[in-house]
């Protein structure tokens, strides 16, 4: 049995010992191995000695099961989880007929900070992902300026830092203009490179148009490559054929056709094959198709696999059909295809052939959505609903909570080797996301968080809602409140 600590006793030296064990605490709880600039060490957040939480007679879901536990958060940390504990210094959340997740790690997202901040921004937008109960995300490199340096790369991270309320990374922008830059750096210690949204710079950014591009990059590249991969002469193409019939007002139906399955299959199959070659870690971006899902492996674990891919959640819930009903707000690149397509994903993503789930949250304003199809632009706002869309498919026996788990959370977590997220265990980041499948909802202007102040899921009800969002130990959403007095953290690569 320890020993009784009364508050408010006169014994001054065991207050003071307290007050200095506390401090040693704090000053180790927050140590991180970081690269580069943005990676030094952080501000330490300070902790109150009663900053505990525990969450009581929840179900857990993490690593393949479900099981009714209680959970302790100290500090930052997941410290207990076990079947009962009491803690009369902790504050209490009754988790009963609710359930537990780690919190969604998003691998694919545009902020649009700096430079494009009209359509959001690291604040607005992290805001977002935290009421869906996202907890950490990665940003694409096409702000303004692009970034395709260390210095813009570091400057993005100086902005997060001040401004998200999600953990953040971002990847290092590559394209035909300063590759031989990025091969020269240490690019192990980076999440990854990628040319994602690159191509909106201008023609010729698309590495997987690129061959000769690719085999030296692939050749010397020691992170994750991720790429947009579509065959862009497949696509002028097309345009060309529909522009010579309709001007520049193609209906938007024919954008799938003009952004075929053939255009994204050929390029994908070439880049699988030059990353072979050269034993290159390649990565790519938002599938589409049922035909590219045949060119992945699913007979080996993740951690032993150099080519993945993800599915973004508007390809697993909309299809060709939607156009007629929601026009160019659908319109994304690649595009949402037919609903075998759709169907072929959700097959491919349940037996894992495809690893992970993203957003590729893209929000604009509605005046740049609703335009003619050639000036509309591409992308659309949806983090804020990821979660729930998955979910959805669970309420519909599509998918297990285990596999959403698996696919939002331990494999993001996996596959970008990110340290001590992911996953709910004793020592690890509380992240943490509490869901209860059973209080229905409907998107509404009124409750949409991105800046755009718009989605194509505007009138979906879902069964299914998020109530609480940690985010390093602190409780930053609950029930529609936010408690923003704490900003987010870089995410950290682990030693391996």
């Amino acid at each position: 049995m320890g020993s009784t600590i009364r508050f408010g006793s006169p014994n001054s030296s065991l207050l003071s010992y307290l007050v200095k064990l506390e401090e040693r605490l704090v000053s180790t709880s927050e140590i991180f191995t970081k690269p580069l600039n943005w990676m030094k060490r952080q501000p330490v957040q300070k902790f109150t000695m009663t900053e505990r939480t525990l969450i009581k007679n929840i179900s857990i879901v993490n690593e393949g099961q479900i099981i009714l536990s209680d959970l302790l958060i100290d500090k930052n940390l997941i410290q207990k989880i076990c079947g009962h504990h009491e803690d009369l210094n902790a504050k209490v959340i009754d988790g009963t007929g609710k359930f537990l997740f780690p919190g969604i790690i998003d691998g694919q997202v545009h902020f649009r900070d700096p430079g494009l901040t009209h359509k959001g921004d690291l604040y607005t937008e992290s805001k977002a992902a935290v009421a869906g109960g996202v907890t950490s995300f990665i940003d694409m490199p096409n702000t303004f300026p692009n970034v395709l340096s260390i210095d813009t790369l570091n400057e993005k991270y100086k902005i997060a830092s001040e401004k998200s309320l999600a953990n953040y990374g971002f990847f290092l922008g590559v394209n035909g203009d300063n590759l031989d830059y990025v091969i020269n750096l240490d690019t192990s210690k980076l999440l990854g490179v990628s040319d994602d949204g690159l191509y909106f710079t201008k023609k010729g950014n698309l590495l997987a148009d690129n061959p000769k591009t690719m085999e030296k990059l692939f050749a010397n590249c020691k992170s994750i490559i991720a790429i947009h991969s579509e065959k862009e002469q497949i696509v002028e193409e097309n345009e060309n054929i529909f522009k010579a019939k309709y001007g520049e007002n193609v209906p938007v139906e024919f954008h799938p056709v003009i952004r075929s399955e053939k255009a994204c299959y050929e390029a994908t199959k070439r880049a699988i094959e030059i990353a072979n070659r050269h034993k290159a870690r390649l990565h790519i971006l938002h599938l589409t198709t049922e035909a590219e899902t045949h060119l992945f492996r699913n007979d080996i674990p993740l951690q032993e696999k150099n080519i993945t891919t993800e599915v973004s959640v508007h390809h697993l819930w909309f299809s060709e059909a939607d156009y007629k009903r929601l026009g160019t707000l659908i319109k994304w690149n690649p595009a949402i295809k037919s609903e075998k397509d759709k169907k072929g994903l959700l097959k491919a993503l349940l037996d894992d052939r495809i690893d992970i789930v993203t957003t590729d949250h893209a929000p604009h304003t509605l005046d740049e959505k609703q335009k003619p199809y050639f000036q509309s632009m591409s992308g659309a706002p949806i983090v804020q609903h990821s979660l729930n869309i998955m979910l959805e498919f669970y309420k519909q026996g599509h998918i297990s909570l285990e596999k959403i788990a698996q696919k939002m959370c331990h494999n993001p977590a996996t596959l970008y080797s990110i340290e001590k997220r992911g996953f709910i265990r004793e020592g690890y980041f509380a992240d943490l996301t509490i869901v209860d499948l059973n209080s229905p909802w409907t998107v509404a202007k009124h409750n949409i968080l991105s800046k755009c102040s718009w989605s194509p899921l505007e009138g979906t009800t879902f069964q299914t809602k998020v109530t609480h969002t940690f985010i390093n130990g602190h409780l930053v959403y609950e029930n529609g409140q936010f408690n923003e007095t704490k900003k987010g953290q870089p995410l950290s690569k682990t030693n391996k």
